[in-house]
């Protein structure tokens, strides 16, 4: 007979990726979370039962336990389940075990872009036929799911590394997209011990290696057989860059001979590392690339990674999930295309601790805008930190503060917009609500008068 998991907080993209994944596998599943969501939806269609509100009596006591670093000791379900003395798993452990099914493991990894790669590995394999298993930390464009168990030889996913668990994991290919200081709570002494963390979790890999080389920090690790890729000297190069308005091509060599051409509908040069490091990974793991290289120009991105999500009066809001300077600097860089046009960032800053670690770095991440509007700090579970906040941030940035929930923040955008502006929300909180707010009050006005 099969476990039977409980997730505590299953509504998440990644928990609910992973309980996914396990009811296709024929395990029971069953969570909460505080209230209903759009993947909880999904999960009840294929069979979990979902609690809505953390009780310990929602919690079976012959189940076992998953969990991520966010639950707090005084949730009455963990505080439940280490009283039985259940097993409680982090969900890297389940994702180790996914991991472990017998399946060729692709592995995506690095302070940005793990969303953006694994998804993007996981669409051309699909979009060839391959039948893929994946789990992503994000929603795949056309397929519409964040995860999928088949019977295909590989299995894609996003190693996350904001924790430490990173070094739980054992890929057969195994991609570094960039190493640079975050997760500050976690990690003290900033890069230093990021890349302490990467070097142990590479020691132990007996896997193809691929590093980008152009990223200073992770020229910083130990590795010596690695397999390098980048826009400058590199066993797999981008070459012959041509940016468009709707699409950006490039030539890529192998060890100094060409290899392929490229076409990708994504938009700034972090998206040609993107693509250029699954093309690579697909190519060392043996995956024949002519199946696979037309579907990476039909790739449209995951969702809330520069994802328009509305339109209304001429006016264009996109959805980001940029949480960190340089993440913020690189969605920004995508809205260069749009010439002539007003470029409004609305941001919201994640977490206190992130936003007084990084402060300076935050300043200079808004140059290329028309306008800034800073919105209260999504605290993610996180207490207050003394001055730091928005409105202090604003004052130094001579930019707009709005205050209150982001309903709040759309009424106050709203009168201000005009037809042409670009909007892009961006953060890892409330913020994605954003679009859906300025779409519900276009609406409200246009019935105004009639």
């Amino acid at each position: 007979m099969k476990e039977k998991y409980y997730f505590i907080a299953i509504g998440g993209i990644g928990m609910s990726g992973l309980a996914k994944y396990l009811l296709e596998n024929g395990y029971e599943v069953l969570g909460s979370d505080i209230c209903d969501s759009k993947y909880i939806d999904k999960l009840r269609t294929l069979g979990a039962k979902v609690f809505i509100g953390h009780d310990e009596n929602n919690l079976p006591d012959d189940c076992i336990v998953v969990a991520s670093t966010a639950i707090k000791e005084d949730n009455p379900e963990m505080q439940k389940a280490k009283r039985l003395g259940l097993t409680i798993y982090h969900r890297s452990d389940v994702l180790a075990k996914l991991s472990n099914m017998g399946k060729f493991f692709i592995g995506y990894s690095g302070t940005h872009g793990k969303t953006t790669t694994s998804g993007l590995c996981a669409y051309v394999l699909e979009k060839a036929g391959l039948k893929p298993s994946y789990v992503v930390g994000g929603i795949l464009p056309d397929i519409g799911t964040n995860a999928h168990s088949q019977d295909g030889k590989f299995f894609c996913a996003e190693l996350d590394e904001s924790d430490g668990t990173i070094v739980k994991y054992s890929p057969n290919t195994v991609v570094v997209n960039n190493l640079e200081a975050d997760h500050l709570d976690f990690y003290k002494n900033g890069l230093d011990s990021i890349v302490e963390t990467f070097n142990k979790f590479l020691s132990n890999q007996n896997a193809n290696i691929l590093l980008n080389t152009d990223c200073s920090g992770v020229r910083r690790l130990a590795c010596q057989n690695f397999i390098s890729y980048g826009l400058n000297d590199a066993d797999y190069t981008a070459k012959n860059i041509v940016y468009n308005e709707d699409f950006t091509t490039y030539d890529i060599y192998y060890k100094g001979e060409f290899l392929s051409d490229m076409k990708i509908c994504l938009k700034g040069v972090h998206n040609v590392y993107n693509s250029l490091a699954v093309f690579a990974s697909l190519h060392v793991s043996g995956v024949d690339i002519e199946l696979v290289k037309p579907h990476f120009a039909t790739f449209t991105g995951m969702g809330r990674r520069f994802e328009k999500v509305c339109e209304f009066n001429g006016i264009s809001v996109y959805d980001d999930y940029a949480h960190h300077p340089t993440e913020i600097k690189a969605t920004l860089s995508c809205a260069e295309s749009f010439k002539n046009r007003n470029v409004i960032a609305v941001f919201q800053p994640h977490r206190f601790s992130r936003l007084a670690n990084l402060w300076d770095d935050f300043k200079e991440a808004f140059k290329n805008v028309s306008r800034l509007v800073v919105t209260d700090v999504y605290a993610a579970s996180e207490q207050p930190i003394e001055n730091v906040n928005s409105e202090r941030f604003a004052q130094e940035m001579s930019c707009e503060y709005f205050s209150g929930s982001i309903k709040s923040v759309a009424q106050k955008l709203y009168p201000t917009l005009k037809s042409g502006d670009i909007v892009i929300g961006l953060g890892a909180g409330t913020i994605t609500n954003l679009g859906k707010e300025l779409l519900a009050l276009s609406k409200e006005y246009a019935g105004v008068g009639k």
